[in-house]
């Protein structure tokens, strides 16, 4: 392995311990609050990652008008890292050692040049998404575009990096909880693979947190096999994302749904958790509540035995039909994606980007698995057609809301048999 990266060490040692890295999701418009947010995840437990997330006018390229906005006073989303003065980046990182506490940009963007060219001059070389991942979702910027951006956007940052830059693939999240773990896993891989061939040695795989956690399990364990069998002689880890869609309304609920993410990554063998807080369902969370949310998380995946389980063939079989089938189309990764989204032989079901045909569509069955209830012209084995009461926006409500559904209701079961036993 020629390159190891500041992330890469840190989670390889947090590995050797049997300690999951645990990192928030936060990101404040002005240099002292988010300094502020970056001072208090940094002391919130022993292994922590920090995050530096960007506001949406800097995500879409909008330089100009974040500049106004900081100008005004105007409150953002997000931390506008590409309009502030370097005097006022400076703020950010001033005495603290990233190879302690790995801070991580996340944007957004499907043309990351400029944020990663900033981010070089502060001296931060971690972050994350993908020329799939932060294309189609987020932006109607033409596929073919955002994958040239990309390729330009991870040779900056190999350069400026100079064997320290890191990035980590969104494709593990591509709207996640309506996504059958086949296509999460092989967009996480290829995204992977073409980071790699602009230049980055130093990776991570990402995959969020479904409905049924035993598919869960068999999906990150098979992700984990085709990272050693496609990244032979790459640095890279596993990051799960707490489940990303409609959150409990109740914070006990809440809590409930992030241990269980906590023990998945921890039972699974993923390296590195990026946490929600119980308040997902009610508003932004503030610095206080994203601490709270990492020591839950590190609490519940401390002592989780690792599974000795083997991930079911079937899983690795969707996923290494989609990566084999794309990887044959072109000579060069980007160019592959091109390709398989032309043809539709990638297509993310419900994504309403003009370069992804939609035209699969997914069913959560009796068990909370997610199944493909539609495989449009995706290279998958046939599958009988699932049960589906209702129509197809009832569908799609039910899957959306299933998390939520269920964790407020084991609450209120929980609630109700403490009252009974009370009486």
């Amino acid at each position: 392995m020629s390159q190891i990266s500041s992330l890469g060490a840190y989670v390889a040692e947090a590995r050797n311990r049997d300690e999951l890295v645990v990192q928030p999701r936060m990101g404040f418009a002005t240099p002292e609050l988010m300094r502020a947010g970056l001072d208090a995840v940094r002391g919130a437990g022993p292994r922590v990652a920090g995050t530096i997330t960007l506001d949406s006018f800097t995500r879409t390229g909008q330089f100009l008008r974040a500049g106004r906005a900081i100008a005004s006073g105007e409150s953002l989303n997000g931390y506008p890292l590409v309009s502030h003065s370097d005097s006022s980046n400076s703020l950010l990182l001033r005495g603290m050692d990233l190879e302690t506490f790995p801070v991580q940009v996340r944007h957004g963007s499907p043309k990351p040049q400029e944020i990663f060219r900033t981010m070089l001059r502060l001296g931060l070389t971690v972050s994350e998404g993908g020329p799939v991942s932060y294309c189609l979702p987020y932006s109607r910027v033409p596929l073919r575009e955002s994958i040239d951006a990309w390729a330009e956007g991870c040779q900056i940052l190999a350069e400026g990096g100079q064997g320290s830059a890191h990035l980590e693939t969104f494709g593990g999240c591509m709207l996640g909880q309506l996504c059958p773990p086949g296509l999460l896993i092989a967009l996480s891989v290829l995204e992977c693979l073409f980071f790699v061939e602009n230049g980055i040695r130093s990776v991570s795989l990402s995959y969020a947190q479904q409905t049924n956690p035993q598919q869960d399990l068999d999906a990150i364990l098979a992700l984990r096999t085709l990272a050693e069998e496609h990244l032979p002689d790459i640095d890279w880890h596993v990051v799960l994302y707490t489940f990303m869609g409609v959150y409990p309304k109740s914070t006990d609920g809440a809590a409930a749904l992030l241990r269980e993410s906590a023990e998945l990554a921890a039972t699974s063998g993923c390296e590195r958790l990026i946490v929600k807080t119980t308040v997902e369902s009610q508003r932004i969370p503030t610095i206080e509540e994203n601490v709270a949310a990492l020591r839950i998380a590190a609490n519940a995946a401390h002592g989780v035995p690792r599974s000795a389980h083997l991930p079911r063939s079937e899983v690795i079989h969707e996923a290494s039909a989609l990566i084999n089938t794309t990887l044959s189309l072109k000579t060069t990764v980007g160019d592959s994606l091109h390709e398989a989204f032309r043809l539709g032989l990638l297509d993310v079901p419900y994504c309403l980007h003009q370069d992804n045909r939609n035209q699969t569509r997914t069913s959560i069955d009796s068990n909370g698995s997610l199944r493909w209830a539609s495989r449009g012209s995706m290279p998958l084995p046939a599958q009988s057609p699932p049960d589906e009461p209702g129509g197809a926006a009832d569908r799609l409500l039910q899957m959306l809301s299933f998390n939520q559904h269920r964790f407020d209701a084991l609450q209120l079961d929980d609630q109700l048999r403490a009252r009974d036993e009370g009486d």
